[in-house]
């Protein structure tokens, strides 16, 4: 017997924002002063180091609880079952509901009410909150079921990650490129079957990193309102992610007692792909081999970073067949892991 994902579902927004879409945007430093490239030069060296060619938009009338119960219909259908079975609504996200040109976050009643109630699901005693933990909070929603389930309070969740970032970016913020919206959600259960989460692993480092990713102005100097918008530190990231997500990832896979040879895939949060790659090169590095070809799908090129929402939406396009030359088959050992603001870093290591 394991605990298992037994569905899953994505909601892939349809306004596609490609990267000469920005070659008009005034984009600044920090300190608003002005930058010596040209916008072509700007999105040319932004896609040489992030892999971005493209990112995905909600369209002006959705909402986030709107693309996470997308998201969740499709995983509920997906698994076949009774949607009043469900115990734990569990919603992954870092900015509520936002409404089109609104400078204010709606986070009352949580997404996962909202979720429940566009599911129309009548039983109390589905629990539904909202998880904030950054970019990993998709994988801790996942562990914190696991535990749920394992302890005997429940037994079937449903894990949403969903996030729509372009309604908090800077537009004279070169970071704002990176950012995109999505919604991923699976269906966790006790299942008769073996395999399921062998291992997981979890780590907050808040010391000196917990203001890597923040809310600040606008680098317009201009603007006078007060509106705030996602900012990051994307150096430091970029070497507190190459110092602790290899490390982490081989505390959860040594906790599993599988063995390296044996992992099929890496389903990691999709944040930059040089980071990425770095990420999971320096991981195998830490067992003294070469990372191996195809171990790590990629969906950042056409979808850009939505959050919590990467890796549930890359694994549910994996099975159904829509990432190419990538496949998860019956019995594969995989990992999921993600590091981001807080500074948070989570992985599973999980039997298909």
């Amino acid at each position: 017997m394991g605990i298992k994902i037994t569905g899953t579902g994505s909601y892939i927004p349809s306004h596609i924002e490609k990267n000469e879409n920005f070659y008009n945007h005034q984009f600044l430093n920090a300190d608003g002063s002005t930058i010596k490239n040209s916008n072509e030069v700007i999105v040319e060296k932004f896609k040489a180091i992030t892999g971005i060619k493209e990112r995905r938009y909600v369209t002006e009338e959705l909402l986030n609880s709107d693309i996470a119960y997308y998201a969740a219909e499709k995983a509920i259908e997906d698994a076949n079952i009774d949607r009043e079975t469900i115990d734990y609504i569990i919603v992954a996200h870092n900015y509520g509901d936002i409404k089109y040109n609104s400078e204010q976050s709606d986070t009352v009643p949580s997404i996962a009410s909202r979720v429940k109630h566009l599911l129309q699901i009548k039983n109390p005693k589905c629990v539904g909150y909202d998880l904030l933990f950054g970019c990993p909070g998709w994988i801790q929603g996942v562990i914190q079921a696991e535990s749920f389930i394992n302890s005997g309070i429940a037994k079937r969740c449903l894990v949403i990650g969903s996030e729509t970032l372009s309604r908090v970016i800077d537009k004279h913020d070169r970071d704002s490129m990176i950012y995109s919206d999505g919604a991923g959600a699976v269906i966790i259960e006790k299942s008769e079957k073996e395999g399921g989460i062998l291992a997981h692993e979890s780590a907050t480092y808040a010391l000196d990193e917990a203001h890597f990713i923040y809310f600040g102005e606008t680098n317009n100097t201009e603007i006078t309102d007060k509106r705030r918008y996602i900012k990051m530190y994307g150096r430091k990231i970029y070497e507190f992610a190459l110092s602790n997500v290899p490390k982490a990832l081989k505390s959860c896979l040594d906790k599993s007692g599988v063995s390296i040879k044996d992992v099929k895939k890496i389903l990691i949060h999709q944040a930059n792909e040089k980071m990425d790659e770095a990420i999971v090169k320096r991981f195998y590095k830490l067992h003294h081999m070469e990372m191996p070809q195809g171990i790590m799908p990629m969906t950042i090129n056409m979808l850009g970073n939505s959050s919590v929402a990467t890796v549930p939406t890359l694994f549910d396009r994996i099975l159904k067949g829509k990432v190419e030359n990538q496949e998860i088959n019956k019995g594969d050992v995989i990992m999921f892991a993600s590091v981001g603001a807080g500074m948070n870093i989570n992985a599973i290591v999980y039997q298909y």
